[in-house]
């Protein structure tokens, strides 16, 4: 297709036109876009939306319905005996889960298991990781990482008798830039080497979109004595990941991102090997994460399981993993490496739009903050609208392109491979221009 080609002379690995035409081209020759028919989309009123807020809460899979239906079927058919006799048996329903997880995050399947929310998840994994000393106590951070991270390392530090503003160093960005330099994430690990405990970021910082070179970062940490550590919960299905080869001690994601598992449902955690035999390592208990041998032997003692199971408390909420294993199938087929390759080209697609509209309105303050390297992004750009704030989402929104508004000035977009589309980009251009060129 002419209006596809690669090629690697200029900024943009495609020689991308504003045209409506070349959008249908593209996505007549997608070999994902079929996809795109197996999810809902939202609509106000009779419009349908153009859907770029993956990055909050993914779509819906038209598959869930009849996944979470099989088990409410269940349900009413087998009682309490549906935990053995079910279609998939609820004992053991989290393990249907694993394999597809673990090919996501690259990680073994002893290292990964679904469970929790992500945040306690993080909690829970602070009990065994997060152990300092009067020496080695401090943790390195981005600046400007979710509140609910800061707010965890805050606790956490508290916990354990520390101040949060001497045991927490963030790392920010140059003044006047958005971005956070990796040499000054280095530099800081090799400073404070003999007091840190821990290297914990955000793999996909959730604000700009910056992706951080996590294998690098992880070999830092441990030269310097210390656990990395990651939230993955803007990275797990938007970018390749491959935890175990990289070493990563443990990490932690949400599933309803670009996992489209549905609100607020259940989480993941990886735990590296070298770990998961340790049982030595302090945590708390809960008979999910107790030998599975003798379970339901009902006697005190806990033995934790082997491998990221051992860190499980509760047995698992069946209606909501019916949700994710319908949306971990579509990830299975597609393969990431595919997802991948559109997600650089599409992503791609929505900066050459965002910079013809900045050259067109240059008195608009309109510019990606994201990293331009699509090796440092995933599929998030976020757009500086400064001078506009809110007032140009909202009139977005009027016009069917949902994205999300973040402060002082921030609009952040997520092009997800398995259901946006190339027209999708086209036509949040053609409502931006419309926008700007009202003033």
């Amino acid at each position: 297709m002419a209006g596809c080609r690669f090629h690697r002379k200029t900024r943009h690995s495609v020689d991308y036109e504003p045209t409506l035409e070349f959008a249908r081209e593209c996505d007549a020759a997608d070999p994902l876009g079929g996809y795109r028919e197996q999810f809902h989309f939202p609509a106000l009123g009779t419009r349908e939306m153009a859907y770029f807020s993956g990055h909050s809460l993914g779509l819906q899979p038209k598959t869930v319905r009849a996944a979470v239906e099989l088990e409410l079927d269940e349900w009413a058919k087998y009682g309490v005996e549906g935990h053995f006799h079910s279609t998939n048996p609820w004992l053991s329903f989290h393990e249907l889960l694993t394999p597809a997880m673990a090919d996501l995050v690259g990680g073994k399947e002893s290292e990964v298991v679904c469970m929790n929310s992500l945040t306690t998840n993080i909690h829970l994994l602070f009990v065994s990781f997060y152990r300092p000393t009067a020496e080695r106590y401090k943790i390195i951070s981005e600046a400007k990482m979710f509140p609910s991270d800061r707010y965890l390392l805050e606790t956490q530090a508290q916990f354990h008798g520390f101040d949060p503003d001497d045991a927490i160093i963030e790392i920010a960005p140059p003044d006047g830039e958005f971005l956070i330099r990796e040499e000054d994430i280095l530099a800081a690990i090799e400073q404070h080497a003999d007091e840190l405990a821990m290297v914990f970021f955000g793999g996909v910082n959730y604000f700009t979109g910056q992706l951080f070179d996590m294998p690098k970062l992880t070999g830092a940490a441990h030269a310097a004595g210390a656990i990395a550590a990651f939230d993955l919960a803007h990275a797990a299905g938007n970018v390749p990941l491959a935890l175990h080869d990289w070493d990563v001690d443990f990490a932690a994601w949400c599933s309803y991102k670009y996992l489209n598992s549905s609100p607020g449902n259940v989480g993941g955690i990886f735990v590296h090997e070298r770990h998961g035999r340790r049982f030595d390592l302090p945590r708390f208990g809960g008979w999910w994460g107790h030998d599975k041998a003798t379970r339901f032997q009902m006697q005190p003692g806990f033995q934790p399981m082997e491998g990221a199971e051992g860190w499980q408390l509760s047995n698992v909420p069946i209606l909501g993993m019916a949700a994710m294993k319908a949306s971990l199938e579509l990830f299975a087929e597609a393969g990431m490496p595919a997802l991948r390759a559109k997600s650089e080209k599409l992503t791609g697609y929505l900066e050459y739009t965002v910079d013809q509209l900045s050259a067109g309105f240059p008195d608009a303050g309109i510019g990606v903050i994201t990293p331009r390297d699509p090796t440092q992004r995933g599929c998030q750009l976020s757009i500086n609208c400064a001078g506009r704030e809110r007032e140009l989402y909202d009139e977005m929104l009027a016009l069917g392109v949902i994205a999300d508004f973040r402060e002082p000035c921030i609009i952040r977009m997520a092009p997800v491979p398995l259901y946006n589309s190339f027209e999708d980009v086209h036509t949040f251009g053609r409502v931006m221009r419309e926008l700007l060129a009202q003033g």
